[in-house]
């Protein structure tokens, strides 16, 4: 029989979701006679304890026994145990400074490291992820954030509703300016930003028309990848193209720049990515942003602005638009930026519930098997050997 073991989150600040709620563990142990789940306990989970003993997963402190361990966040060095099979968000495919000790240890103590933002589907598409989640929440703090800002209206913390059904509520009688809003991306943050901004009764309008005239009611346009991107030669888009050789690609978001009042960032973003505007474009009269809210939050990335991410409990600050110190929010002096590193947290039950029902479609039967394609694709370390596809972390590590 194999044993699932769900960590308790030892990151700090502790992150509240789960890879698989208490129901999903119900239907599981029912559906699958040769698996048994076991629930680390921990008092920071969105789901007690008890819910996990009441669906009869069993819940105890040392989960050494178990085979595979399902995590959210990177696990600390000292709670790594050695030999297993982990699968949690590493943080490391782009080399990230803070987490080198960590895959360090894993390959030091001959685990298995299964990383589930590598989990993809033949064509590159991500499997399983939050990213519609963080879409929902950082849409809606960044309308908070301008209401904040004008005094035009009021809304309320996500975090402080039950569900993303009590959060729609907030919506009814909601009067909106005649805001511009540009919305980039087009994966699942970017689609859990139009549900916000659909909810909230704003119309989309396309590109070309949201850059040549006003409206006198509340539009978003979204801005997709041949929107944003244009090769330097040929000056035309092709995806793939750009997901191979990005550097090739320059970036044409300046003019919506000047029609923009709040822009909603979804784009995926690393080094060779062109950025959506350079910090000089700020100083430009035809800069008029006020709000952005940097959803996808990668400090000097496609928003060069960001200066790094804030907590849940104070999500928002301001850039001087002069010298780009990090000031109090709502200046009239500043750009407001929300950017927050684990917005999901604050619809903690709903967006486990969506995490955990893509993971037991896609990844538990060929995680249980042993292998596929796609863990295949998604191991960065085998039993304490970095895989072929991740062999360029060689350096990193060394």
């Amino acid at each position: 029989m194999t044993r699932i073991g769900l960590i308790k989150e030892g990151k700090i600040p502790a992150d509240n979701r789960v890879a698989l709620t208490p129901a999903q563990c119900k239907w599981i142990q029912k559906n699958a006679s040769n698996l048994k789940i076991v629930v680390q306990s921990s008092p920071h989970r969105c789901f007690a304890d008890r819910e996990y003993l009441s669906a009869g997963a069993e819940v105890k402190e040392d989960i050494s026994d178990c085979d595979i361990l399902l995590g959210i966040k990177e696990v600390p060095i000292d709670e790594l145990l050695p030999g297993k099979t982990y699968l949690f968000f590493s943080h490391t495919k782009k080399k990230q400074p803070h987490n080198r000790q960590m895959l360090k240890s894993i390959i030091d103590k001959q685990i298995t490291l299964i990383d589930y933002e590598c989990l993809e589907h033949d064509d590159g598409q991500r499997i399983i992820g939050f990213g519609f989640f963080a879409g929902v929440v950082g849409a809606h703090n960044g309308m908070m954030a301008y209401g904040n800002r004008t005094g035009l209206y009021k809304l309320d913390r996500v975090y402080k509703q039950r569900s993303f059904r009590e959060l729609i509520h907030n919506y009814f009688g909601l009067r909106l300016p005649n805001v511009k809003i540009a919305v980039t991306g087009s994966g699942r943050v970017a689609h859990g930003i139009l549900e916000i901004m659909n909810l909230m009764g704003i119309h989309e309008v396309e590109p070309d028309e949201y850059l040549i005239r006003r409206f006198s009611y509340p539009v978003y346009t979204q801005l997709k990848g041949a929107d944003l991107y244009t090769h330097e030669t040929t000056l035309n888009y092709s995806r793939i193209d750009f997901h191979d050789y990005p550097q090739r690609y320059k970036c044409k978001f300046l003019p919506y720049a000047a029609q923009t009042d709040i822009l909603m960032n979804g784009v995926f973003w690393d080094k060779n990515v062109p950025r959506l505007f350079e910090k000089e474009n700020v100083h430009s009269e035809n800069f008029i942003i006020q709000t952005i809210a940097d959803i996808t939050d990668d400090a000097d990335g496609s928003v060069p602005i960001n200066l790094g991410d804030q907590s849940i409990e104070d999500p928002i600050y301001g850039v001087d638009r002069n010298s780009f110190a990090k000031t109090p929010p709502y200046l009239s002096s500043s750009i407001d930026i929300m950017a927050v590193g684990n917005l999901p947290n604050e619809l903690p039950r709903d967006a486990s519930r969506y995490f955990g029902e893509q993971l037991i479609k896609y990844v538990l039967e060929d995680l249980i098997n042993g292998s596929s394609n796609i863990i295949d694709r998604a191991t960065i370390v085998d039993k304490g050997r970095l895989t072929k596809d991740f062999n360029y972390l060689k350096d990193y590590v060394a």
